[in-house]
């Protein structure tokens, strides 16, 4: 792969990038991506989320040169991928939420011709050492058909990195991946991260994306309606959540709250979701006991990816 003479400050781009299937065919046209812009910036670990069918694959597949777009423009470290779609596509490595491979070779085999495909020479080969950081050293001459559902899920990641790409994208890489699995991925692409890799990963495990993504966005009727770090983007929600164990069991409704959600839990427990510029902690209490309630504990929630998800796809 050409690199550009500096490292270039996003590691993909996308100004206006416009998909319709079935444009020029019978049917009623798709309009799967509207004008999408985005830039991911280069080291970033960076969410793409959305419901199902709002974009995102069609967004990766255009990338990866599966889907051809309908308008727009789109690079990959700097390299555009109509101009100099070899460079682009070198660029980037994609593990597809599909599990596609040849159930006959090994992962051993899988790698080397994958890396034959991108031109990678034997002597530059790094398939022991991709295969032993996935934990799929031991399989290496098992065939892929005889796999579990997470070794194969890991041994599309290790064919995304033969070609040690700046760029890797996960699109769904846990699904039906359990837990210790999962957590042996995490620990791989966050040492891939720790190494300069940009990771654009797509999940619909929000607490994944809480936990592993600097910046977020999300995608939604093939428009991104927020692009923010993760931090300022759960902040985005105007609502706290005061959870209260009362002293003594309370017969709902609590009266005085009609302006505020008002929830019990099984607990015993009620909750007060309240809009932070509207109230505050203080009124609240001066509230609850002026209802009679002596608190005996209490807590706040804080609101998580997953409201502000709800919030704005909903």
């Amino acid at each position: 792969m050409l690199a550009p003479s500096s490292p270039p400050d996003y590691a993909i781009e996308a100004r206006g990038l416009d998909k319709t299937y079935g444009a020029q065919g019978k049917g009623k046209p798709v309009h799967a991506l509207k004008a999408v812009d985005l830039a991911i910036p280069r080291g970033s670990f960076f969410g793409l989320l959305g419901p199902n069918g709002a974009g995102k694959s069609t967004f990766i597949n255009t990338l990866g040169g599966l889907v051809k777009k309908s308008g727009g423009t789109a690079s990959i470290w700097g390299h555009d991928i109509d101009a100099d779609p070899m460079n682009a596509r070198g660029a980037i490595g994609i593990v597809p939420q599909e599990l596609n491979m040849d159930p006959f070779f090994s992962p051993a085999e899988a790698l080397e011709i994958q890396a034959g495909y991108y031109g990678v020479p034997k002597s530059e080969r790094k398939t022991e050492e991709i295969l032993r950081a996935v934990g799929l050293w031991d399989k290496r001459d098992a065939y892929a058909r005889t796999l579990s559902g997470g070794m194969k899920r890991r041994m599309l990641v290790a064919k995304a990195m033969v070609h040690s790409p700046p760029v890797l994208v996960l699109d769904e890489p846990t699904a039906g991946v359990d837990v210790e699995l999962r957590r042996q991925l995490w620990d791989y692409v966050r040492a891939l991260h720790a190494g300069g890799v940009t990771i654009v990963l797509t999940t619909h495990y929000l607490e994944e994306a809480q936990e592993l993504c600097d910046t977020i966005a999300i995608i939604n009727h093939g428009k991104v309606i927020a692009c923010e770090p993760t931090h300022k983007l759960i902040s985005r929600l105007d609502q706290k959540t005061l959870v209260v164990t009362p002293q003594t069991p309370l017969a709902p409704p609590l009266r005085g709250f009609e302006d505020i959600v008002f929830a019990q839990r099984p607990t015993g427990a009620f909750t007060l979701t309240y809009k932070t510029s509207q109230h505050s902690v203080e009124e609240l209490l001066d509230r609850i006991r002026a209802a009679g309630v002596t608190i005996k504990d209490l807590s706040i929630e804080e609101p998580d990816l997953e409201d502000v998800f709800v919030e704005l796809t909903a």
